[in-house]
């Protein structure tokens, strides 16, 4: 998301019927041949005759069936004409609830919301934001009608001592179901939850998404949408992890249903899919962006005017006006002044499967075109943890050379050890049973914010 200041068969001829004349008579007929022959003649005759009305009646025949045929095929065309008219048929900009456009809330209230690790210590001068925890209880008490809610990840129910959040946000969550609140949910259909077993059990609606059998991926997607009025986007799942272990940062946006009206759209796409294992060949209206990069959401954040979209990913799930992902990352960066300054768990411009590799060297190539091209100051922050690929350093250092030669290049790269900043890190921590990682995904430049809200 980005922030700135869509038989019939061939009948083949009918076979003609032959006729049969007499065209000569005997010269001088005797009265028994003329007798024969006059029976003959009037047999003759007759056949003729009952060949014709067999003919007629045959023609009358075939042409009714015809003209039912015609008018079967019209009906027929007509009905599939109407079914299309009535799952294209929609309003640019409204949803099934007539929030619209013109009738949205476009004067938002906006706040950061953060998990700090147990152990993680900042300095005193460090900026403090609304917890994680306490950010997502405050929408679910201002719950009046409907929570709907995205994740990879539903494991909020754990016996180790820091989940005791996630085991009070479960416990909010199966109150809510009793209290004739509408709760959609949708994760990844890998996930084995208790939670979400535990919560359909009460009347919750969970959807399942195939993503194996659409790009061989995972749902990655962590956001909710609350009374269509409040929306949360950030890198925190519904585990009890990313409430204790995790280092998160999302986005709170309050009574900001202009987003929702955009944002509504991508978790109706998720649960249209619901059954599922392959997406449709056209996308219904109702599903396509209502922002994008070319058009984006005009609205006030805090009193102060600015600009928003929703992107998404894979691009299998971008309709029309649905701005891509990585299209949207490279026009922060290609938007870029000043300074870019980008937070991520992992730095490799590889795509890695179980049998090979896939250079990929888009991402990277937009950094040193902002370096060395426009002298745009660039920033990294990369987690570091027992996943961290050592290529991860080559890459680095590849990219800190192209400064060293050059006038106004300026990069620096830090890597953030949790772990290792964990002062009071336990026994499991230290071993990597429950590792403590910076999941934040972020970017900040000049002139935006892009806020991944993915795990």
């Amino acid at each position: 998301m980005e922030i700135r200041q869509h038989e019939w068969l061939s009948a083949s001829p009918h076979e003609g019927f032959e006729q049969m004349r007499l065209k000569s008579r005997p010269k001088e007929p005797s009265p028994s041949l003329t007798r024969v022959g006059a029976n003959f003649y009037s047999s003759v005759k007759q056949q003729d005759y009952s060949a014709s009305v067999w003919l007629r009646r045959k023609d009358k025949l075939e042409h009714s069936q015809q003209k039912c045929i015609v008018i079967f095929a019209l009906v027929c065309c007509f009905a599939i004409l109407v079914a299309l008219i009535f799952s294209a048929v929609d309003i640019m900009g409204e949803d099934e609830d007539g929030l619209s456009e013109k009738n949205c809330q476009n004067k938002c209230r906006i706040a950061l919301v953060e998990n700090i690790p147990e152990g993680l210590n900042y300095s005193e001068n460090a900026p403090f934001h609304l917890s994680l925890f306490q950010g997502w209880m405050n929408l679910l008490s201002m719950a009046r009608k409907s929570v709907d809610i995205v994740s990879s990840h539903w494991d909020l129910n754990h016996s180790h001592p820091s989940a005791c959040q996630g085991q009070r946000l479960f416990e909010k969550l199966l109150q809510l179901t009793s209290q004739n609140i509408e709760i959609k949910l949708v994760s990844d259909v890998t996930a084995d939850s208790k939670v979400l077993e535990a919560l359909r059990s009460k009347g919750a609606e969970v959807t399942y998404m195939n993503m194996t059998a659409y790009n061989k991926g995972r749902l990655q997607s962590s956001f909710w949408i609350v009374d269509k009025q409040h929306v949360y986007i950030g890198s925190a799942g519904l585990d009890w992890q990313s409430l204790g272990q995790m280092k998160e940062l999302g986005v709170v946006f309050y009574n900001c249903s202009c987003l929702v009206l955009d944002l509504q759209r991508i978790f109706a796409l998720y649960s249209s899919l619901k059954f599922k294992n392959r997406v449709p060949q056209t996308w219904s209206k109702r599903l396509y962006g209502v922002y994008d990069n070319e058009k984006k959401l005009q609205l006030q954040l805090n009193e102060t005017k600015s600009q928003a979209f929703v992107s998404n990913s894979p691009k299998l799930f971008c309709p029309k006006n649905r701005s891509f992902d990585v299209d949207a990352i490279y026009s922060v960066i290609d938007d870029a002044k000043l300074y870019v300054y980008i937070a991520v768990t992992d730095y490799l411009p590889i795509s890695s499967t179980s049998t090979k590799r896939t250079y990929w060297p888009d991402l990277d190539g937009k950094i040193r075109e902002a370096l060395v091209l426009r002298s745009v100051k660039v920033r990294l922050l990369i987690s570091f943890w027992k996943e961290t690929d050592p290529l991860t350093f080559n890459f680095i250092s590849s990219l800190k050379a192209i400064c060293t030669e050059i006038a106004n290049c300026s990069l620096k790269v830090k890597f953030f050890d949790l772990e290792r900043e964990n002062v009071c890190a336990t026994k499991e921590q230290k071993d990597h049973t429950f590792p403590k990682l910076n999941r934040n995904k972020y970017m900040v430049t000049d002139s935006a914010a892009y806020i991944a809200y993915a795990k």
